[in-house]
């Protein structure tokens, strides 16, 4: 799905745009930091999804948002937003925004708000007519989902805070599932469960030192820009 950021905030497009990289099935179409720039994509260009910022230098992105509904333009938008004022909330709502994230917020809200979407927009493109059940997934997408996005079966909240905390402290630089063993006091075997998962998840990167004569050294790495979804991570 292709997904257009209307963020004024160079740092904060930035991860946006990390965040949506890291969710399957969707890519950034564009960055626009004004509402001019944002209009002129959206006619240009085939957007699925908006994720507009409200408070935009001199302007106020909900005004993108109610043009958009004048001129029926099909896009479903997630406003991401420091704004947590009653009067913006009510406003984003009745304008029919798709969903509103106040800022800071973690990667799996993120990821919720995009896969809400997809999966609204996959099914109402294939269903003609809708029951109450169909609806309620729907409109009640938001319940009971935090479970789907715990640490997986056999890796507990306290061990990975630990673990994370001491990866940070290499940000940027190589480290071994011995050495974080002996750093905090956790088998190798835990500690090579946990960085398997963050490895996974895209957070860590592995590479293999093959100087010496005997088995090579298998590293890992965690770029610094990784260090904000690793925290996201250990605050569940």
């Amino acid at each position: 799905m292709r997904v257009l950021m209307v963020e004024d905030d160079p740092m904060v497009a930035k991860f946006n745009r990390m965040y949506v990289e890291r969710v399957p099935g969707f890519d950034v179409a564009g960055h626009a930091e004004n509402l001019t720039k944002a209009k002129e994509m959206l006619r240009a260009e085939a957007i699925d999804i908006v994720l507009l910022d409200v408070y935009l230098n001199k302007e106020n992105g909900l005004d993108l948002l109610e043009e958009l509904r004048k001129e029926q333009i099909p896009v479903d938008v997630i406003a991401i937003t420091s704004a947590n004022d009653t009067s913006s909330l009510q406003r984003a709502k009745r304008l029919g925004c798709t969903d509103y994230l106040i800022k800071p917020f973690h990667f799996e809200r993120f990821r919720e708000a995009l896969i809400n979407v997809k999966e609204w927009q996959k099914a109402s493109g294939t269903k003609k007519e809708w029951g109450q059940e169909d609806v309620d997934q729907l409109f009640l997408a938001n319940k009971g989902t935090q479970e789907e996005h715990e640490l997986p079966k056999g890796l507990t909240t306290e061990t990975f805070r630990i673990v994370g905390e001491e990866i940070l402290q290499h940000a940027g630089s190589t480290f071994t599932t011995q050495g974080l063993a002996e750093s905090t006091g956790i088998s190798r075997v835990s500690v090579r469960k946990y960085l398997a998962f963050l490895e996974g998840e895209g957070v860590l990167k592995i590479t293999m030192n093959y100087a010496g004569s005997g088995r090579p050294l298998q590293q890992y790495t965690m770029p610094p820009e990784q260090g904000e979804i690793l925290k996201d991570w250990m605050e569940k």
